[in-house]
Parts: structure tokens; C-alpha cells; sequence
């Protein structure tokens, strides 16, 4: 017998990438092996309707008025010059969430008490400073939130960089312990799913080790169709290196450190290397203008945002994935350069820190942008002389990738829900 699931992801969209592409991929992917009723945002409507999902679904919208409020203050902190005030939307779109945990609760809390569900499980938001309503409700349910994530610092070194992404607003982050339910929706929950070892540190601090049930689990997963296996090759050196960047262009992401560390190649090694950047965003005219000035405008592509299913083309004729993003608390392109059989040069802050082991990439530590640079120059020269250590690292990436299979991640979400419900019964 099928598992009933009460499933509350706000952010659940097929369409959209980030957090609302991995909320859509864990209700897809649960709903095949559970009774799953899905709870989300009217906004979702058309693009899960669009994806085949017509049943079992509720959808909650804000009144006019908050929808109102919510696309004056988005376009207050939005531009295309300096993209989204993070920090600061967090804060003024909280009553919208708000709205949306109360109108969860008043639907579905009497059920709840009744047992119409063996499991309520809440996933979005991910940022772990949300409270969520009906845990109130979860006397002899078992409740499962997360995985949360979020919190992660950035490096000392890059101050600037961090100045420019407004984390002078962080001190708005202090308020959340404030929100009424926040302590009790992790402290009454069965077990709180944590995307990353920072996180779990960071709310055992909050609350202790003691009163909170926590399992490590990375909030990403990768579909099937990213994952390919590299044609078998010799170990003589090749004629030329593809990198790949995929991301957001904004400030912390990076992109112009793989950039500056292509310029710094040998001459011989540089003309045959070549680096395609998938993104767009605010720091576009910046990368345009720094390609220009180094003179890489043949060695390096910049193409626009792409959906998934175009986007794969690009990881599959890769070679190399090269992620400078010196703050990343997911990363989740990280996962799908694995599956695609990339070895990864990545920054050592947060989640991606603990995704790339050294059999699969190279992993440098945020001392400063110049040894960041240096570093990336070194590994990708030595991984374009090195073709044996390249295809080596190639296959350890694709099977560190492997349990990061939805079907796989589903698995074991299905052994947390069993898990929880024997605790709750015999508690």
C-alpha cells in the first residue's frame, strides 16, 4: 500500500530553474512511488498542468492586494543592471509566504488531525529561517521539512565581491528566531533534512544537537538525461580542452576568474582551450568587456540562459566543468557536470566543497583571487597534458554523480518517511 503524502512545496514549477525545478523534480519523482497531494502556489498552475499533473494537486494564491504589494516591492529590488536584492526580497516577501502557511494550515490542519496522511512533508522554502503552521497539527502525524540550506559566509577574501551581493542586510537574517513558530517547526519536526554540512552546524548552534532530529541530504538531484558516459579514449595528449560554466552571471558566481585563468595558459595550450559560459545576468557587459581586453573573444563562448533540454547538449560535449563560484550553499549544476561525466574545478566554500572529492576535480581554497586564478590555470593545464588523469577523474565523477539520481534520492526519502512513522509509533 502507497505511502499518503501531504507534499508542501511553495516554489514547484517544471519550468523554472533553481529551487522550484528540484521542488517539481521531488514531486514528480515521489508521486510515482506515493499517494502524493501536492500543495503549492496558483502561479505553478499552468506549467504543472503543462508537465501532465492535473490531479491531486491544491493550489493557494494571495489575495489581489498582496499580489499587489509583492510586484511593487519585486520591481523596487529588482534591475537587469544589478539583478535582485536578495537579502532585502527575503525580508519584504515574507507576507506573501506568510499568507501562504496560513492558508496551508486552515485547509489542511483537521485533516492532518484525523490521519488522511501517513507523512506531511514540507520542502520549500529552502532557506532555514521559515516557519511552517501546520506542524501544530502533526500531533500523531510525522512532519519532515527540508532539505533547508542556506547561511553560508562568504570568504574573507572577497569582501568586495560580497559587498555587491548586499550582505551588509544580513543582520535581517537575526529576525527570523523571532517569527512566531519558527523554533517549534524545528524542534517538533521528525527529522529536518540539511542540504549541506554548513547548514547542520549552523542549526545545531541554533537550537542544539539535542532537540533537533537532523540527516545530511542534498537538497539536488539530476535527472536521468543529464547523465552520460565518455567515450573510451587513449591516454595520448588530445589536440584541445572544452570547458563549460554554467550559471547565473552575477557577482559571487564568479565567471570572470575561469576567464582570467584561461588568459594566464601557456600559448600553446591556450589557443586550444576553449570555454563556453551558459548564463546571463547582470555581470554580462562586465565578461563581454573583460573577453575583449584579454583577446579570448575566439577561445571563449558566451551564449544566453537555456533551457534544460538544450542545456544538455552542452554538458555532453564538455569536457571540463569550471565553477569559480566562491559562494554556493547548493550548486546543483555541479551534480549535473558529474553525471555528464565532467571532472569539476570548483571553489571550496559550501555545498559544492563537499560534492567534488579530489578523485573527481579539483577543489581550491578561497585564500584570495589571485592564488584562485593561479590554481585554475595549473589544474586546467594539467588536466589538458594529463588526458589518463582527465578520463580517470571523468569516471569518478559520473559515479559520485549516481546516487544523486532522483529515483535514487527517492529511495531513500521513502526510508526517512518509514523511518519517522515507526518513531511516531512507538513514541
Amino acid at each position: 500500500m502507497l505511502l499518503k503524502v501531504l507534499l508542501i512545496i511553495e516554489q514547484c514549477n517544471p519550468e523554472w530553474a533553481s529551487v522550484p525545478q528540484i521542488g517539481y523534480q521531488m514531486f514528480d519523482h515521489l508521486s510515482r512511488c506515493a499517494d502524493v497531494k501536492l500543495v503549492t502556489h496558483a502561479r505553478n498552475k499552468k506549467a504543472l498542468e503543462a508537465a501532465g499533473h492535473i490531479d491531486n494537486i491544491t493550489y493557494l494564491e494571495e489575495p489581489s492586494w498582496l499580489a499587489s504589494y509583492f510586484a511593487i516591492i519585486y520591481k523596487l529590488i529588482h534591475s537587469k543592471a544589478k539583478g535582485v536584492i536578495w537579502p532585502l526580497f527575503h525580508v519584504l516577501s515574507y507576507p506573501v509566504y506568510a499568507y501562504f502557511n496560513n492558508a496551508v494550515n486552515k485547509k489542511f490542519a483537521k485533516q492532518v488531525q484525523e490521519g488522511a496522511y501517513d507523512i506531511v512533508h514540507s520542502f520549500s522554502p529552502v532557506i532555514p529561517r521559515y516557519p511552517v503552521k501546520i506542524v501544530k497539527a502533526c500531533r500523531n502525524t510525522p512532519f519532515i521539512l527540508g532539505p533547508v540550506n542556506g547561511g553560508v559566509p562568504f570568504p574573507r577574501a572577497f569582501r568586495s565581491t560580497a559587498f555587491r551581493e548586499h550582505t551588509y542586510l544580513n543582520f535581517f537574517r537575526l529576525f527570523a528566531s523571532f517569527l512566531p513558530g519558527y523554533k517549534s517547526t524545528y524542534r517538533k519536526a521528525n527529522r529536518v533534512l540539511v542540504g549541506s554540512s554548513f547548514t547542520l552546524t549552523l542549526i545545531h548552534k541554533l537550537f542544539g544537537s539535542d532537540t533537533v532530529s537532523m540527516e545530511l541530504f542534498y537538497e539536488n538531484g539530476v535527472q536521468d538525461k543529464f547523465f552520460h558516459v565518455k567515450e573510451t579514449h587513449s591516454s595520448k595528449r588530445a589536440s584541445s580542452l572544452n570547458l563549460l560554466f554554467v550559471g547565473r552571471l552575477v557577482p559571487y558566481k564568479r565567471a570572470d576568474m575561469a576567464i582570467k585563468a584561461l588568459a594566464r595558459l601557456p600559448e600553446a595550450i591556450k589557443q586550444n582551450t576553449f570555454l563556453t559560459i551558459v548564463g546571463d545576468g547582470p555581470e554580462r557587459q562586465g565578461i563581454e568587456e573583460l573577453i575583449k581586453k584579454l583577446n579570448l573573444s575566439e577561445q571563449v563562448t558566451l551564449t544566453k540562459w537555456l533551457p534544460y533540454k538544450e542545456l544538455i547538449h552542452y554538458y555532453h560535449k564538455a569536457d571540463v566543468f569550471c565553477f569559480p563560484s566562491i559562494r554556493e550553499f547548493g550548486g546543483a549544476v555541479v551534480f549535473e557536470a558529474m553525471a555528464a561525466s565532467l571532472p569539476c574545478i570548483i571553489v571550496k566554500n559550501g555545498g559544492i566543497g563537499e560534492y567534488v572529492t579530489e578523485d573527481c576535480g579539483f577543489s581550491i581554497e578561497p585564500t584570495s583571487e589571485e592564488y584562485i586564478v593561479e590554481q585554475i590555470a595549473v589544474h586546467i593545464e594539467t588536466l589538458f597534458d594529463d588526458r589518463e588523469l582527465l578520463y580517470k577523474m571523468s569516471e569518478a565523477a559520473y559515479k559520485r554523480a549516481l546516487p544523486m539520481r532522483w529515483e535514487n534520492k527517492i529511495q531513500r526519502l521513502l526510508e526517512i518517511y518509514t523511518e519517522a512513522m515507526k518513531e511516531e509509533q512507538s513514541s
